[in-house]
């Protein structure tokens, strides 16, 4: 089937992603219920199913009173406690979609949860607050050591994986990740695009694994000109990359 995949703005900075047909909607992270039923309503859908990849209340806020309208299956991380989940669920694991005939497989991807998780099939990749474009989520519940092993998972996905995140964070990442690593051209063409698209009040996303593996400081914790920044941050040499990536993600928190 062919179907299309929505942003829909929710709060200051959050994407809700809409997987739908002319029929059917499957909604990804709904943090507020308003903006979806809106959608849903405008286009004449109907929601079929909640994905739910942490559970941080601005992702799952919505989930209640969407199930006053839908009676839908809600899927989840099995190790979270998300009330509304019906559907737990681990690494291993598929969901299927029938009305948009999808298969979605589950990573575990722990770090800014303890129990996070992310969906992946035909090409998409809907990975939460855990990579963003040119970042990654702060670690709440995880160690960084955590965080690194489950973006070494993601970045090892086929290049042309399409990547769907959870905040309009990109423009600020950017920032970043120039202090980072000066001398990477792609950082730099990221940034004029980015910039354009947010002038225009268009989103950032979605990015995809070729783009973050090229300018993500936080995927590339391998690279001499990030390594030499993260120890000089550190204020000494840094040798294997979990420490490169420890280092500049406390750099980050410290913007």
């Amino acid at each position: 089937t062919m179907f299309n995949i929505v942003p829909v703005s929710a709060f200051t900075d959050n994407y809700i992603w809409v997987i739908h047909d002319q029929y059917y909607a499957v909604v990804v992270d709904p943090g507020e219920a308003k903006p979806v039923l809106d959608f849903l309503e405008q286009k004449k859908l109907k929601l079929t199913a909640i994905l739910n990849t942490h559970h941080h209340i601005d992702h799952v806020g919505g989930n209640l009173e969407l199930l006053q309208q839908f009676q839908v299956p809600v899927y989840g991380p099995g190790s979270e406690l998300i009330s509304t989940v019906t559907h737990r669920l681990k690494e291993g694991d598929s969901v299927y979609l029938p009305e948009l005939s999808l298969r979605l497989s589950i990573l575990d991807i722990p770090g800014h949860t303890a129990g996070h998780i992310a969906y992946y099939g035909a090409n998409l990749l809907f990975c939460g607050d855990t990579l963003f474009s040119c970042g990654c989520g702060r670690l709440f519940e995880g160690t960084a050591q955590q965080m690194y092993i489950s973006l070494n998972k993601l970045a090892k996905l086929p290049d042309e994986t399409v990547v769907y995140c959870g905040h309009e964070y990109t423009l600020a990442n950017i920032n970043f990740a120039r202090l980072v690593e000066p001398e990477n051209q792609a950082i730099t063409q990221l940034q004029i695009l980015a910039e354009k698209q947010r002038k225009s009040d268009l989103p950032t996303l979605p990015s995809t694994i070729a783009k973050e593996k090229a300018c993500n400081p936080f995927l590339r914790s391998n690279q001499p000109e990030v390594i030499r920044s993260a120890s000089n941050y550190a204020g000494k040499p840094l040798t294997d990359p979990v420490s490169v990536f420890t280092a500049i993600r406390e750099w980050k928190d410290k913007m």
